[in-house]
């Protein structure tokens, strides 16, 4: 939609269109009541505001007077724009972060559990922390050193599809590293008044440091297009860029071979890592398939994944 149309529309009369927009994209309808219960609207107002969408996209929709029920045009073109996340977001949980209620997903669908999603007065600390930019003495629990006081620096968080981590400066150790959440205890904000330069964000190399790796299907598959098909590969290639803070759990999430001779024969190996020489330097290789057991680069990030 143009920035022009909405100038004077409210902000909470644009989300009441996004939600029209996005059932009618991923639904397929859409109807008076399903903006009455979301918002707390009256009949009338979400009469106003199919209304407004219909008179900005009026090959979107067409009313079913049979059902009673907008549905979806078959010129429909979706006014706003959304990420996948937000999409499956929306589709497996419901939609609305800001929703008062128990959230309910749109169509059925199933999502891997986790064992361990973070303690929600933890994840505020630390969040806290983040957009505060402060410090955070805690108490964790490591696998190597058991429990112990450390006060960090956190900026970031991290999902690598098994666990949440949160990135930040340690400063018993003077280095950056991962904190699985879930090990953390008695987190509590120091407040001080400046974070040293070494400590923040943009001296995190590592963070910074973007990779770019070349995917392509492993080659002992027996139909290569079949995965070129289903990841969106342009000439049999995936090009994927992402920090060299992260590249361990991609390439671990994903399943990706990165032997240098595609050793790697289990089923689950569907892609090969074709630039290896990419992942030069990356500090959490360990934890990557096939990479390099027992040379030099893999020795190096022993121990690099998480603390």
């Amino acid at each position: 939609m143009g920035a022009a149309l909405l100038d004077d529309i409210s902000q909470a009369q644009q989300e009441r269109l996004f939600h029209i927009d996005f059932k009618l994209r991923f639904l397929g309808a859409v109807n008076r009541a399903d903006l009455v219960t979301r918002f707390g609207i009256k009949a009338a107002a979400a009469t106003r505001d199919l209304s407004l969408y219909k008179e900005l996209a009026p090959k979107n929709l067409e009313y079913d007077t049979k059902a009673k029920t907008y549905i979806q045009s078959d010129h429909f073109k979706p006014i706003f724009d959304y990420s996948q996340s937000q999409a499956l977001a929306a589709l497996c949980y419901g939609l609305g972060d800001d929703y008062v209620g128990t959230h309910r997903p749109l169509i059925s669908a199933e999502t891997p559990t986790q064992l361990n999603p973070p303690q929600l007065d933890t994840l505020a600390k630390v969040s806290q922390a983040i957009y505060q930019k402060q410090a955070l003495q805690i108490q964790y629990r490591s696998l190597s050193s058991g429990l112990t006081t450390r006060e960090i620096v956190p900026f970031a968080l991290v999902d690598n599809g098994l666990r949440w981590h949160v990135r930040a400066y340690d400063r018993k150790r003077e280095r950056f590293t991962d904190f699985v959440i879930n090990r953390i205890a008695k987190p509590k904000l120091l407040n001080e008044s400046a974070i040293p330069a070494n400590e923040t964000k943009e001296a995190d190399i590592q963070w910074n440091r973007i990779v770019e790796m070349h995917l392509v299907p492993h080659p002992r598959l027996q139909y290569p297009e079949t995965i070129e098909y289903e990841y969106g590969m342009q000439n049999g290639m995936l090009k994927v860029n992402v920090r060299a803070a992260v590249a361990g759990y991609v390439l671990r999430r994903w399943n990706v071979d990165c032997s240098e001779n595609h050793a790697l024969t289990g089923a689950e190996y569907h892609l090969w890592l074709k630039n290896r020489q990419t992942l030069y330097g990356v500090k959490n290789l360990v934890i990557a398939p096939g990479y390099a057991e027992g040379t030099q680069d893999a020795q190096a990030s022993q121990g690099m994944e998480a603390d």
